[in-house]
């Protein structure tokens, strides 16, 4: 979801610019240097919230307390939460979708079972699919939230299959994170398609499937179906 069919890293960048340039703490880093330290935040925070220890939006304030710290200076809660609101009131409002994902989802509408498998919130995942106007072409749709478990967990992608109704072997992943979507779905026995916008080093020289661009959908189906036969004559 988030940095697949959702342009999380451009929407989450620019809410950062527009939040620095309100907080001057903030340009004590570089841009970069605050979105990478937000980015890594982010991953390490949330196991708290799936495993029920803090809320999201205790979540989202020790966040910004953290953030704050790492650019030279401790604060409040109270004024971690106000800065989480303002970056999410323009992250909200800047939000779009990768370019290119509304055409490959429609090219596919239809002719097969399209799910989306995220670690986020339920309700946070499906207001964002309606705001871009593509929860019209969502089949299944499998949050952390909901299972009470996250991406690379197998278990995850197995209630995926379950609600889709579909084997393994007959599925293909196609996802942004080493990690969670390329790990995540091979240790599932599903088939996976590295979604490399930015052309990143796989891990160990691995080797997968990849695509740089949604932009040409007939490109990006052809390299899904090429992997989906692949993983049904194994």
């Amino acid at each position: 979801m988030d940095d697949t069919l959702f342009d999380h890293a451009l929407t989450s960048r620019a809410a950062l610019a527009a939040l620095q340039r309100a907080w001057p703490l903030l340009d004590r880093r570089s841009l970069g240097d605050v979105w990478q330290e937000y980015s890594r935040l982010l991953e390490s925070v949330y196991p708290a919230v799936l495993a029920g220890s803090v809320t999201a939006d205790e979540a989202r304030t020790l966040r910004f307390q953290m953030l704050a710290r790492y650019c030279g200076r401790s604060i409040s809660a109270a004024e971690g939460a106000k800065r989480s609101r303002m970056y999410r009131e323009g992250y909200q409002r800047l939000r779009r979708a990768v370019p290119g994902a509304q055409a490959l989802l429609e090219r596919l509408h239809g002719r097969t079972v399209i799910g989306v498998v995220s670690n986020n919130e339920t309700r946070e995942q499906q207001e964002k699919l309606a705001y871009l106007g593509l929860d019209r072409f969502i089949d299944v749709l499998v949050v952390s939230e909901e299972v009470g478990t996250a991406k690379p967990d197998p278990r995850i992608f197995e209630v995926a299959l379950e609600r889709a109704s579909v084997a393994a072997d007959e599925s293909v992943m196609i996802g942004d994170s080493w990690r969670n979507d390329i790990v995540g779905a091979r240790n599932a026995g599903i088939g996976a398609v590295w979604f490399n916008r930015f052309r990143a080093e796989a891990p160990d020289g691995a080797r997968v499937p990849e695509v740089h661009s949604f932009r040409a959908p007939r490109r990006v189906e052809d390299v899904l179906f090429r992997e989906a036969a692949r993983s049904r004559t194994g």
